[in-house]
């Protein structure tokens, strides 16, 4: 029988949710947000974009079919916390083990829709009172840089630097796919190994000539976490890339773009975290079934370089032009419908029609 342990959940406006503790003890904390994905835990906690942040899940019961560790998107557990309504105990005690925070017998939905309604924001979580916990919030960094702008004292270094590998690695063989690592999802490398590319990982400070003498067919600009406007040095080395080489480019990778174009990006309200978003491909009645998992957002709707938008809210959710193109959801699918998939279809037919490779 498990034992009973009272936790609370309380976010920076004050409000608290009660439950039980089902991870490891102690209190964390982090930015709230949500996922209303049915089924792919593993891969959620796993996945570096959730860096910094606590993970709701919306779905009533957690861990239905145990815990597949290579279903894994990183070799840790990058949420800060995870809240459920129901955690299957195998799901739980694989959290506990890591060290995570866990909450169940949360009432999720009265937290998704007071997200929904107030935004996103710091929360804490954990087996202490309340008042602890609300402190434990206040003093968390912001992962909005305008906000930390105004709050040196809680600014998050940029955490797609953080996400990212420190050295240099190769999955597969065939034509050279340089990828751009902010904390880039196994299987997105796994996607290019499988249609016969050679994935050359990079770390996120590489620069466009550390790029460039690696000799890629093609540049993958990958996903990761925080906002895009942080990362100062990796928008240069996307502009310094364009017109040299293909580029393309995955979530906060389509962000970076975005920047190095001129377009600007903004933080969503409370951000789109799911298995079942719908987006059109512009200028025509396709629309396509997309996983996604970002809280960040590229101004540009009327802009000429858009290709894809959100049905939901109008967001841009795509770019392309010449030598460039770029997706904000993930084509993946891990898990998640396959409608995007040739995304790295694409990718390859590129790595293979590309011409001579010239570095200057």
């Amino acid at each position: 029988m498990q034992m009973d342990r009272p936790a609370q959940l309380v976010l920076e406006d004050g409000t608290a949710f009660s439950g039980r503790a089902a991870g490891a003890p102690g209190v964390s904390a982090g930015e709230i947000c949500f996922t209303t994905a049915m089924a792919g835990y593993e891969e959620a906690v796993t996945d570096p974009s959730y860096s910094a942040q606590v993970l709701v899940f919306s779905y009533p019961l957690v861990g239905n079919y145990g815990v597949d560790e290579s279903r894994m998107e990183s070799n840790r557990v990058w949420t800060e916390g995870v809240v459920s309504r129901r955690l299957r105990p195998s799901f739980a005690g694989w959290l506990a083990g890591r060290g995570v925070v866990a909450l169940e017998e949360v009432d999720t939905r009265a937290v998704v829709r007071h997200v929904r309604s107030q935004g996103a924001m710091r929360c804490a979580l954990g087996e202490a009172e309340p008042g602890e916990l609300l402190a434990r919030a206040l003093a968390e960094p912001h992962i909005d840089y305008e906000r930390a702008l105004a709050e040196p004292e809680l600014a998050h270094p940029p955490l797609g630097l953080l996400a990212g590998t420190s050295e240099p690695y190769s999955v597969g063989s065939g034509p050279r796919v340089a990828v751009l690592d902010f904390g880039c999802k196994r299987s997105i490398v796994g996607r290019l190994a499988q249609r016969g590319l050679e994935a050359y990982v990079c770390p996120p400070t590489y620069d466009a000539d550390a790029v460039l003498e690696l000799k890629p067919r093609v540049v993958l600009v990958g996903n990761g976490p925080g906002d895009p406007a942080q990362l100062t040095d990796a928008i240069q080395t996307v502009r310094d890339l364009l017109g040299r080489v293909e580029l393309f480019g995955v979530c906060l990778g389509h962000q970076l773009l975005g920047l190095a174009l001129g377009l600007g990006t903004y933080k969503l309200p409370f951000g789109h975290r799911g298995a079942n978003h719908p987006v059109r491909v512009r200028d025509t009645s396709r629309v396509l079934v997309t996983v996604q998992n970002h809280g960040f957002a590229v101004d540009a709707s009327d802009a000429p370089e858009v290709s894809h938008l959100s049905l939901n809210d109008g967001t841009v959710e795509g770019l392309a032009g010449d030598g460039f193109a770029s997706l904000q959801f993930h084509p993946e699918a891990a898990p998640g419908p396959l409608d995007a998939i040739p995304f790295f279809d694409r990718i390859a037919d590129a790595c293979r029609s590309a011409p001579t490779f010239a570095a200057s």
